[in-house]
């Protein structure tokens, strides 16, 4: 396993045409290497596997294509490779790594595409190299472990799945492994240490149980999780906004946390809580079909809003709030239709999303609910309003226009406490440019979600 390991990781860091060209240099004097893997890194140095670039940089982000990953390989089975004509036409004889691709293809290592091909420059992704280390090394052992997005009947699977069985690795934040993202310079380094060192492997048992004492949900546009408690600790992971989070224990304004593969410290200034009941928001991606609602600078509001509303319903529903939408696609329900579909869904909030429009320098961000007197459902749509329209300025960096009581029908024909919120004019030049973006957009969704969890945690 030391030799083949070997092989493959001098291949990777040795991209020139003439792998080996470089003097061993000690991790100390590469520059680049990240902090949190220093510790692998000497660990490679010291077995002579890592070499310097000609630049002294250790380039941990270059991406790694096809015959490099092909050369890898051969190298770490001490596969012949003189080069050599081969099975596919797209590799040339002159090429460096053609020896090692037809030596691998020989010995069932590597296979081509159904079209004869290998694609020899090609960026190689994160399923492929899976597939090519799992095959190479011959990993039989499987075990109970999961993806969020490689489902059982992907091609990939099976190699994913010895992959991390063995320790290799563990994925990305948020309980993926995104098969089909590039494989970094950095990666495959882990990816070796930790085949070669038991010390580094990772670990799929928790090495010490540890009670869950609170749930949380993230309240933000992204968070940070890093190895120890504080900001000058290395980065280990990211979590997505409303992705609910198990939290462990406590030190100060750090708590250690788990989400899917990820554990590490995050900042509990950018968690709330979670609702701990079983809710199930409506929400209602306004006009659609054949009412496109306002139009102006470039902009349909029907399009935007759902947009928007497919965003806000994945953050919600992230953090364990059940959805159900009114639409989904471009068709208009009617407007109590809109209602029906809530109530028979037996949601128990309802959250319309508008654009507005109105003269060119009309700005900003309003909410609106229905209150005839102060009942409870109105009270809780004043509420609900509210908790939506105070993120929803801030998030969009709007001029905030305030929460109004007026009679639309979606808001005052519901039986739902039930709020109808604008997220800027369409009218206006400078909201309208910012609708124009996801950035804004997804901002918009987030504040809409979140102003969703602070309503059922007031609620609660």
């Amino acid at each position: 396993m030391v030799k083949k390991m070997s092989g493959l990781l001098v291949g990777l860091l040795l991209l020139s045409l003439v792998l080996g060209q470089y003097d061993k240099v000690s991790a100390s004097s590469i520059e680049g290497i990240p902090s949190a893997y220093e510790n692998e890194i000497t660990y490679l140095t010291g077995k002579s596997i890592i070499k310097g670039m000609p630049d002294g940089a250790f380039h941990g982000s270059d991406e790694v294509t096809r015959e490099q990953a092909a050369t890898m390989v051969g190298r770490a089975l001490d596969l012949d490779g003189e080069q050599r004509s081969t099975s596919f036409p797209d590799v040339n004889e002159g090429s460096f790594a053609s020896g090692y691709i037809q030596s691998a293809v020989e010995e069932g290592v590597i296979k081509g595409y159904p079209d004869g091909t290998y694609k020899p420059k090609e960026i190689m992704t994160r399923g492929e190299m899976a597939y090519l280390i799992s095959n190479a090394f011959n990993l039989k052992e499987t075990s109970d472990v999961s993806y969020k997005d490689v489902s059982n009947k992907n091609n990939v699977y099976h190699s994913v799945n010895l992959l991390t069985t063995a320790g290799i690795s563990e994925g990305v934040p948020g309980g993926y492994f995104k098969p089909e993202k590039t494989i970094t310079r950095t990666e495959f380094a882990l990816f070796v240490a930790r085949g070669m060192n038991p010390d580094f492997k990772v670990s799929q048992e928790e090495e010490e149980p540890l009670e869950v004492i609170d749930e949380k949900v993230v309240d933000a546009d992204f968070l940070n999780v890093r190895q120890g408690p504080g900001v000058n600790h290395e980065k280990v992971g990211k979590l997505d906004p409303g992705e609910v989070v198990s939290v462990y224990k406590r030190e100060g304004d750090w708590v250690y946390i788990s989400s899917g593969n990820t554990k590490g410290y995050v900042n509990s200034y950018y968690l709330i809580d979670k609702p701990t009941k079983n809710w199930k928001i409506a929400l209602d991606p306004g006009h659609g079909g054949s009412d496109p609602g306002a139009s102006a600078n470039g902009l349909i509001e029907k399009n935007v809003v759902l947009d928007v509303g497919l965003k806000t319903r994945e953050i919600v529903e992230n953090a364990g709030i059940d959805v159900v939408m009114t639409r989904q696609s471009d068709w208009y329900p009617s407007l109590d239709g809109r209602v029906a579909i809530a109530t028979r869904n037996d949601a128990d909030a309802f959250v319309s999303i508008h654009a507005n429009a109105f003269i060119s320098s009309a700005t900003g961000v309003e909410t609106f609910y229905y209150a005839a007197g102060l009942s409870d459902r109105e009270y809780a749509s004043v509420k609900l309003a509210s908790f939506i329209n105070n993120r929803l300025y801030k998030e969009m960096d709007m001029s905030n226009r305030g929460v109004k009581n007026v009679g639309y029908r979606v808001v005052k024909a519901n039986p739902l406490p039930a709020v109808l919120t604008e997220i800027g004019f369409l009218t206006n030049e400078e909201d309208s440019s910012k609708l124009k973006t996801q950035k804004y957009r997804e901002a918009a969704s987030r504040a809409v979600a979140l102003g969703i969890v602070d309503y059922y945690n007031w609620k609660e």
